[in-house]
């Protein structure tokens, strides 16, 4: 992947941030320039993991390094902030009420049911088991894209559009669709190292419209990453068993 990939991201996306940026009251540009500059950092860091960290003699298949320094640099501006800021980004021990919690998880196993039963009808069967597959896609993806997506990203454009809508009792913004898209988008475009464009717009909107959404609402009506985060390794881990039915 050519490290102008995430540049391609934010321009994809930036349709939605003018609107946003419109539609807001006091829009604050300041943390929307700090969430492109955390975004950006992250994943130069994760594509650069391999060369920075050198695990070449663990035989590795995936980017545990990338994942690793993700992992760190969230968790840096995690603990700089103040406990309250915290709370706002997830990071927090706490859930909202049990009705709102119920709801989420309503919602994220019915988007997950719909999941599995498309994948098994259409994803390729047969691959071996991989150990190294399953430690990693329990662990991993999850923890890093959740701190990145729908806690620090989703934290600091909440502050630079502050949401408005409310849904039972939980506050939604541009933020929250944005961070959704960005999601569905960074999973489906990319730039190779020959700035050759790789665009597939089935599963940009497929994960913006069924992981994507379900994991952030699972997040809002929580009000903890460690919900989204779960969610999202389980639906990793669903796609590794459902390769190897």
């Amino acid at each position: 992947m050519s490290l102008f990939t995430p540049l391609l991201w934010i321009l994809l996306i930036a349709p939605l941030i003018v609107i946003a940026y419109f539609k807001s009251e006091k829009p604050n540009l300041k943390y929307l320039v700090f969430f492109i500059l955390y975004f950006l950092a992250d994943v130069f860091l994760q594509a650069s993991g391999k060369q920075l960290i050198d695990l070449d003699f663990l035989n590795l298949n995936f980017n545990w390094a990338g994942k690793v320094l993700s992992l760190i640099l969230g968790l840096v501006i995690i603990f700089s902030v103040s406990k309250e800021e915290r709370i706002k980004i997830g990071f927090t021990s706490k859930t909202n009420s049990p009705a709102s919690l119920k709801f989420g998880l309503l919602v994220f196993f019915g988007f997950t049911l719909f999941d599995i039963i498309f994948k098994l009808i259409l994803f390729p069967k047969g691959n071996a088991f991989n150990l190294e597959t399953f430690l990693f896609q329990a662990t991993m993806p999850g923890l890093t894209e959740e701190i990145l997506f729908r806690g620090i990203s989703l934290w600091l454009l909440d502050k630079a559009f502050v949401p408005k809508w409310n849904y039972r009792g939980i506050r939604f913004g541009w933020a929250f669709v944005i961070v959704t898209v960005l999601f569905g988008v960074s999973h489906g475009a990319i730039l190779d190292q020959d700035l050759h464009l790789k665009f597939d717009i089935i599963t940009m909107v497929y994960l913006t419209l069924i992981s994507s959404l379900s994991v952030g609402i699972l997040r809002q009506f929580s009000g903890n990453l460690i919900y989204s985060i779960l969610g999202h390794n389980t639906i990793n881990l669903i796609n590794a068993v459902i390769r190897i039915l």
